[in-house]
Protein backbone atom coordinates (compact mmCIF):
# COMPACT_ATOMS: atom_id res chain seq x y z
CA UNK A 1 0.00 0.00 0.00
CA UNK A 2 1.02 3.59 -0.94
CA UNK A 3 1.20 5.86 2.21
CA UNK A 4 0.31 9.16 1.33
CA UNK A 5 0.22 12.67 3.15
CA UNK A 6 -3.75 12.44 2.76
CA UNK A 7 -3.12 8.99 4.88
CA UNK A 8 -1.30 10.55 7.34
CA UNK A 9 -3.79 13.39 7.69
CA UNK A 10 -7.22 10.90 7.95
CA UNK A 11 -5.23 8.86 10.49
CA UNK A 12 -4.75 11.83 12.57
CA UNK A 13 -7.62 13.19 12.21
CA UNK A 14 -9.87 10.28 13.02
CA UNK A 15 -7.28 9.79 16.13
CA UNK A 16 -7.57 13.15 17.56
CA UNK A 17 -11.19 14.02 17.31
CA UNK A 18 -12.06 10.11 18.70
CA UNK A 19 -14.26 9.91 15.29
CA UNK A 20 -13.99 6.17 15.47
CA UNK A 21 -13.59 3.19 18.44
CA UNK A 22 -11.06 0.82 17.20
CA UNK A 23 -12.61 -2.67 15.99
CA UNK A 24 -15.92 -0.85 15.04
CA UNK A 25 -18.53 -1.49 12.44
CA UNK A 26 -18.82 1.58 9.79
CA UNK A 27 -21.27 1.71 7.24
CA UNK A 28 -19.54 3.65 4.13
CA UNK A 29 -22.09 5.65 1.86
CA UNK A 30 -20.62 5.82 -1.27
CA UNK A 31 -22.14 7.51 -4.36
CA UNK A 32 -19.44 6.51 -6.67
CA UNK A 33 -18.20 10.24 -6.99
CA UNK A 34 -14.57 11.34 -6.22
CA UNK A 35 -14.86 12.40 -2.33
CA UNK A 36 -17.02 9.46 -1.70
CA UNK A 37 -14.68 7.03 -3.75
CA UNK A 38 -11.44 8.60 -1.85
CA UNK A 39 -12.95 8.55 1.51
CA UNK A 40 -13.68 4.33 1.30
CA UNK A 41 -10.32 4.07 -0.45
CA UNK A 42 -8.65 5.70 2.89
CA UNK A 43 -10.56 3.82 5.25
CA UNK A 44 -9.82 0.59 3.33
CA UNK A 45 -6.01 1.90 3.70
CA UNK A 46 -6.32 2.34 7.17
CA UNK A 47 -8.46 -0.42 8.37
CA UNK A 48 -5.11 -3.03 9.25
CA UNK A 49 -4.61 -0.21 11.56
CA UNK A 50 -7.94 0.24 13.32
CA UNK A 51 -9.09 -3.05 12.87
CA UNK A 52 -12.66 -1.81 11.53
CA UNK A 53 -15.68 -3.71 9.61
CA UNK A 54 -16.20 -2.02 6.69
CA UNK A 55 -19.74 -1.86 4.58
CA UNK A 56 -20.51 -0.03 2.10
CA UNK A 57 -24.75 1.65 1.35
CA UNK A 58 -25.52 3.44 -1.99
CA UNK A 59 -28.85 5.21 -2.37
CA UNK A 60 -30.56 5.16 -5.59
CA UNK A 61 -32.64 8.50 -5.79
CA UNK A 62 -33.89 7.34 -8.72
CA UNK A 63 -33.37 11.03 -10.82
CA UNK A 64 -31.40 9.84 -13.26
CA UNK A 65 -31.86 7.13 -16.61
CA UNK A 66 -28.65 6.03 -15.42
CA UNK A 67 -28.55 5.68 -11.73
CA UNK A 68 -29.24 1.55 -11.81
CA UNK A 69 -26.06 1.77 -13.90
CA UNK A 70 -24.49 3.70 -11.28
CA UNK A 71 -25.60 1.46 -8.38
CA UNK A 72 -24.27 -1.80 -10.13
CA UNK A 73 -20.78 0.22 -10.38
CA UNK A 74 -20.63 0.99 -7.11
CA UNK A 75 -21.36 -2.63 -6.01
CA UNK A 76 -18.76 -3.94 -8.35
CA UNK A 77 -16.33 -2.32 -6.47
CA UNK A 78 -17.31 -3.75 -3.16
CA UNK A 79 -17.46 -7.18 -4.60
CA UNK A 80 -13.78 -6.51 -5.61
CA UNK A 81 -12.74 -5.26 -2.44
CA UNK A 82 -14.10 -7.87 -0.78
CA UNK A 83 -17.01 -5.36 0.98
CA UNK A 84 -20.53 -6.19 2.23
CA UNK A 85 -23.08 -3.83 0.06
CA UNK A 86 -26.23 -2.58 0.60
CA UNK A 87 -28.60 -0.84 -1.75
CA UNK A 88 -31.74 1.26 -0.84
CA UNK A 89 -33.59 2.79 -4.10
CA UNK A 90 -36.11 5.21 -3.65
CA UNK A 91 -39.67 3.81 -4.00
CA UNK A 92 -41.52 7.60 -5.05
CA UNK A 93 -39.90 10.41 -6.49
CA UNK A 94 -38.20 12.55 -4.43
CA UNK A 95 -39.10 16.74 -5.80
CA UNK A 96 -36.22 18.34 -3.79
CA UNK A 97 -33.21 18.42 -2.62
CA UNK A 98 -34.15 18.74 1.10
CA UNK A 99 -36.43 15.60 0.75
CA UNK A 100 -33.69 13.68 -1.14
CA UNK A 101 -31.64 14.17 1.82
CA UNK A 102 -34.16 13.45 4.63
CA UNK A 103 -34.88 10.13 2.80
CA UNK A 104 -31.56 9.12 1.80
CA UNK A 105 -30.38 9.41 6.26
CA UNK A 106 -33.48 7.51 6.65
CA UNK A 107 -32.32 4.76 4.62
CA UNK A 108 -28.53 4.87 5.89
CA UNK A 109 -30.05 4.38 9.71
CA UNK A 110 -32.45 1.78 9.06
CA UNK A 111 -29.05 0.03 6.72
CA UNK A 112 -27.03 0.31 9.81
CA UNK A 113 -29.46 -0.42 12.34
CA UNK A 114 -30.67 -3.83 10.39
CA UNK A 115 -27.03 -4.25 10.02
CA UNK A 116 -25.37 -3.49 13.50
CA UNK A 117 -23.00 -0.98 12.30
CA UNK A 118 -22.30 1.74 14.92
CA UNK A 119 -21.09 4.44 12.53
CA UNK A 120 -22.50 6.01 9.48
CA UNK A 121 -19.47 7.76 7.35
CA UNK A 122 -19.82 10.10 4.80
CA UNK A 123 -17.41 11.86 2.51
CA UNK A 124 -18.13 15.59 2.91
CA UNK A 125 -15.30 17.72 2.50
CA UNK A 126 -13.84 21.49 3.56
CA UNK A 127 -15.48 22.33 0.02
CA UNK A 128 -19.36 20.85 1.11
CA UNK A 129 -18.72 22.38 4.61
CA UNK A 130 -17.95 25.81 2.31
CA UNK A 131 -21.15 25.85 0.49
CA UNK A 132 -23.46 24.58 3.19
CA UNK A 133 -22.56 27.65 5.49
CA UNK A 134 -23.64 29.69 1.87
CA UNK A 135 -26.17 27.98 0.94
CA UNK A 136 -27.85 28.20 4.46
CA UNK A 137 -26.84 31.75 5.15
CA UNK A 138 -28.65 32.82 1.74
CA UNK A 139 -31.80 31.00 2.95
CA UNK A 140 -31.32 32.86 6.23
CA UNK A 141 -30.07 30.96 9.77
CA UNK A 142 -28.73 31.43 12.71
CA UNK A 143 -25.13 30.25 14.21
CA UNK A 144 -26.45 26.70 14.42
CA UNK A 145 -27.09 26.58 10.27
CA UNK A 146 -24.16 28.48 9.38
CA UNK A 147 -22.18 25.40 11.27
CA UNK A 148 -24.59 22.37 10.36
CA UNK A 149 -22.05 20.28 8.55
CA UNK A 150 -20.56 18.92 12.11
CA UNK A 151 -17.66 15.84 12.05
CA UNK A 152 -20.71 13.70 14.11
CA UNK A 153 -23.53 13.70 15.27
CA UNK A 154 -26.41 11.12 15.81
CA UNK A 155 -28.67 10.09 13.66
CA UNK A 156 -30.15 7.77 16.29
CA UNK A 157 -29.78 6.49 19.65
CA UNK A 158 -27.16 3.86 18.14
CA UNK A 159 -25.85 4.96 15.10
CA UNK A 160 -23.54 8.25 14.59
CA UNK A 161 -23.20 10.17 11.40
CA UNK A 162 -19.04 10.97 11.17
CA UNK A 163 -17.41 13.46 8.42
CA UNK A 164 -13.65 12.50 8.46
CA UNK A 165 -12.87 14.40 5.45
CA UNK A 166 -14.00 17.80 6.16
CA UNK A 167 -10.50 19.27 6.67
CA UNK A 168 -9.72 18.04 2.84
CA UNK A 169 -11.10 19.91 -0.19
CA UNK A 170 -12.45 18.65 -3.29
CA UNK A 171 -9.59 19.44 -5.30
CA UNK A 172 -7.61 17.05 -2.56
CA UNK A 173 -10.19 14.33 -3.51
CA UNK A 174 -10.03 14.30 -7.14
CA UNK A 175 -5.98 14.17 -6.99
CA UNK A 176 -6.15 11.21 -4.58
CA UNK A 177 -8.73 9.68 -6.84
CA UNK A 178 -6.16 10.05 -10.24
CA UNK A 179 -3.06 9.16 -8.31
CA UNK A 180 -5.10 5.89 -7.38
CA UNK A 181 -6.92 5.85 -10.91
CA UNK A 182 -9.81 4.85 -8.82
CA UNK A 183 -13.23 4.91 -10.87
CA UNK A 184 -15.27 8.09 -10.90
CA UNK A 185 -18.65 7.85 -11.41
CA UNK A 186 -19.64 10.83 -12.85
CA UNK A 187 -23.01 12.34 -11.74
CA UNK A 188 -24.59 14.36 -14.39
CA UNK A 189 -26.80 16.10 -11.87
CA UNK A 190 -23.89 17.54 -10.48
CA UNK A 191 -23.82 19.79 -13.52
CA UNK A 192 -27.28 20.90 -13.43
CA UNK A 193 -27.45 24.47 -12.04
CA UNK A 194 -31.40 24.06 -11.77
CA UNK A 195 -30.01 22.84 -8.20
CA UNK A 196 -29.14 25.63 -5.53
CA UNK A 197 -25.63 23.71 -4.27
CA UNK A 198 -25.23 23.30 -7.88
CA UNK A 199 -24.78 27.17 -8.38
CA UNK A 200 -22.91 27.93 -5.44
CA UNK A 201 -20.65 25.05 -6.37
CA UNK A 202 -20.33 26.50 -10.37
CA UNK A 203 -20.66 29.95 -9.97
CA UNK A 204 -21.20 31.70 -6.63
CA UNK A 205 -17.67 30.38 -4.88
CA UNK A 206 -15.09 30.69 -8.37
CA UNK A 207 -16.70 34.40 -8.33
CA UNK A 208 -15.50 34.87 -4.49
CA UNK A 209 -12.18 32.84 -5.50
CA UNK A 210 -11.65 35.30 -8.03
CA UNK A 211 -13.09 38.79 -6.67
CA UNK A 212 -12.53 38.41 -3.37
CA UNK A 213 -10.21 36.07 -1.20
CA UNK A 214 -8.57 32.80 -3.93
CA UNK A 215 -9.02 30.76 -0.29
CA UNK A 216 -12.56 31.53 0.24
CA UNK A 217 -13.51 27.59 0.92
CA UNK A 218 -10.78 27.50 3.80
CA UNK A 219 -12.01 30.64 5.48
CA UNK A 220 -15.56 29.59 5.56
CA UNK A 221 -15.05 25.90 6.66
CA UNK A 222 -12.93 27.43 9.55
CA UNK A 223 -15.95 30.17 10.34
CA UNK A 224 -17.99 26.64 10.68
CA UNK A 225 -15.66 25.10 12.70
CA UNK A 226 -15.01 28.24 15.14
CA UNK A 227 -19.17 28.49 15.05
CA UNK A 228 -19.75 24.80 16.08
CA UNK A 229 -17.73 24.85 19.40
CA UNK A 230 -19.85 28.50 20.58
CA UNK A 231 -23.14 26.52 19.63
CA UNK A 232 -22.34 23.18 21.55
CA UNK A 233 -21.74 26.09 24.48
CA UNK A 234 -24.44 28.12 23.50
CA UNK A 235 -26.65 25.18 23.32
CA UNK A 236 -25.27 23.57 27.17
CA UNK A 237 -26.09 27.11 28.45
CA UNK A 238 -29.45 27.60 27.27
CA UNK A 239 -30.51 23.67 28.63
CA UNK A 240 -29.37 24.34 31.94
CA UNK A 241 -31.17 27.83 31.78
CA UNK A 242 -34.55 26.24 30.37
CA UNK A 243 -34.27 23.41 33.36
CA UNK A 244 -34.10 26.54 35.49
CA UNK A 245 -37.05 28.08 34.08
CA UNK A 246 -39.12 25.19 33.92
CA UNK A 247 -38.44 23.84 37.77
CA UNK A 248 -41.79 22.88 38.98
CA UNK A 249 -44.00 23.99 35.67
CA UNK A 250 -44.79 21.25 33.82
CA UNK A 251 -48.21 19.44 33.70
CA UNK A 252 -48.62 16.24 32.54
CA UNK A 253 -51.61 13.49 31.77
CA UNK A 254 -49.05 11.01 33.41
CA UNK A 255 -48.80 10.55 36.75
CA UNK A 256 -45.24 10.80 37.27
CA UNK A 257 -42.90 12.57 40.04
CA UNK A 258 -41.42 15.55 37.92
CA UNK A 259 -39.00 16.78 41.14
CA UNK A 260 -36.05 16.03 39.25
CA UNK A 261 -34.91 17.80 36.54
CA UNK A 262 -34.26 14.45 34.35
CA UNK A 263 -38.02 13.95 35.02
CA UNK A 264 -38.99 17.12 33.44
CA UNK A 265 -37.26 16.64 30.71
CA UNK A 266 -38.18 13.13 30.31
CA UNK A 267 -42.31 14.41 29.93
CA UNK A 268 -41.50 17.11 28.08
CA UNK A 269 -39.69 15.60 25.35
CA UNK A 270 -43.03 13.52 24.87
CA UNK A 271 -44.65 16.06 23.10
CA UNK A 272 -48.28 14.09 22.99
CA UNK A 273 -48.02 13.36 26.87
CA UNK A 274 -47.46 17.81 27.43
CA UNK A 275 -50.61 19.26 28.33
CA UNK A 276 -49.18 22.51 29.79
CA UNK A 277 -45.46 23.61 30.22
CA UNK A 278 -44.90 26.78 32.17
CA UNK A 279 -41.85 28.73 32.29
CA UNK A 280 -40.78 31.42 34.91
CA UNK A 281 -40.46 34.55 33.32
CA UNK A 282 -38.18 35.94 36.21
CA UNK A 283 -35.41 33.44 34.99
CA UNK A 284 -35.39 34.04 31.83
CA UNK A 285 -35.15 37.90 32.20
CA UNK A 286 -32.09 38.10 33.82
CA UNK A 287 -30.24 36.01 30.64
CA UNK A 288 -29.20 37.23 27.68
CA UNK A 289 -31.03 37.64 24.23
CA UNK A 290 -29.55 35.10 22.95
CA UNK A 291 -30.00 32.45 25.63
CA UNK A 292 -33.43 33.25 25.78
CA UNK A 293 -34.19 32.96 22.14
CA UNK A 294 -32.41 29.54 22.48
CA UNK A 295 -34.74 28.25 25.33
CA UNK A 296 -37.40 29.21 23.71
CA UNK A 297 -36.57 27.36 20.40
CA UNK A 298 -35.69 24.45 22.71
CA UNK A 299 -38.96 24.63 24.09
CA UNK A 300 -40.82 24.85 20.79
CA UNK A 301 -38.44 21.36 19.60
CA UNK A 302 -40.37 19.72 21.96
CA UNK A 303 -43.87 21.16 21.22
CA UNK A 304 -44.53 21.34 17.48
CA UNK A 305 -44.22 18.46 15.35
CA UNK A 306 -42.18 20.67 12.49
CA UNK A 307 -38.89 22.52 13.17
CA UNK A 308 -39.90 26.10 14.39
CA UNK A 309 -38.62 29.29 12.28
CA UNK A 310 -37.35 32.33 13.79
CA UNK A 311 -41.09 34.22 14.04
CA UNK A 312 -42.01 31.58 16.43
CA UNK A 313 -39.08 32.03 18.12
CA UNK A 314 -39.60 35.74 18.24
CA UNK A 315 -42.84 35.94 19.12
CA UNK A 316 -43.04 33.22 21.90
CA UNK A 317 -39.51 35.57 23.38
CA UNK A 318 -41.51 38.46 23.23
CA UNK A 319 -43.80 37.00 26.11
CA UNK A 320 -40.28 37.47 28.65
CA UNK A 321 -41.01 40.98 28.97
CA UNK A 322 -44.93 40.95 27.80
CA UNK A 323 -47.72 42.72 29.88
CA UNK A 324 -49.91 40.40 31.58
CA UNK A 325 -52.66 38.31 30.14
CA UNK A 326 -50.52 38.49 26.74
CA UNK A 327 -50.68 35.81 24.64
CA UNK A 328 -49.64 34.44 21.51
CA UNK A 329 -51.67 33.65 18.33
CA UNK A 330 -51.79 29.84 17.76
CA UNK A 331 -48.81 28.31 16.80
CA UNK A 332 -48.87 25.00 14.12
CA UNK A 333 -51.09 21.85 15.58
CA UNK A 334 -52.72 24.57 17.70
CA UNK A 335 -50.37 25.56 20.99
CA UNK A 336 -50.73 28.87 22.66
CA UNK A 337 -48.58 30.81 24.95
CA UNK A 338 -49.78 33.08 27.31
CA UNK A 339 -48.78 34.79 30.24
CA UNK A 340 -50.07 34.54 33.72
CA UNK A 341 -48.17 37.03 35.99
CA UNK A 342 -44.68 35.50 36.31
CA UNK A 343 -44.94 32.75 34.06
CA UNK A 344 -45.49 31.83 30.48
CA UNK A 345 -47.84 29.16 30.08
CA UNK A 346 -47.69 26.87 26.56
CA UNK A 347 -50.91 25.10 26.26
CA UNK A 348 -50.68 21.95 23.70
CA UNK A 349 -54.20 21.39 22.19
Amino acid sequence: MVWTSLHAKIHRTIKSRCLFERKQRLLVAVSGGQDSLCLIKLLLDLQPKWGWHLGIAHCDHCWRSDSQANANHVEDLAKTWGISFYLETAKEALNSEAAARNWRYQALSAIAQANNYQYIVTGHTKSDRAETLLYNLIRGTGADGLQALTWQRLLTTDVMLVRPLLEVTRSQTEQFCQEFHLPIWEDSTNQDVKYVRNRIRQELIPYLQTNFNPNVESALAQTAELLQAEVEYLEQAAQQLREEAMEGGVESTDAINLESRDAINRVCTRVGDVVSLRLNRRVLQKAPLALQRRVMRQVLQQMLADAPNFEHIEKLTALITAPNRSQTDPFPGGAIAQVQGDWIIIKNN
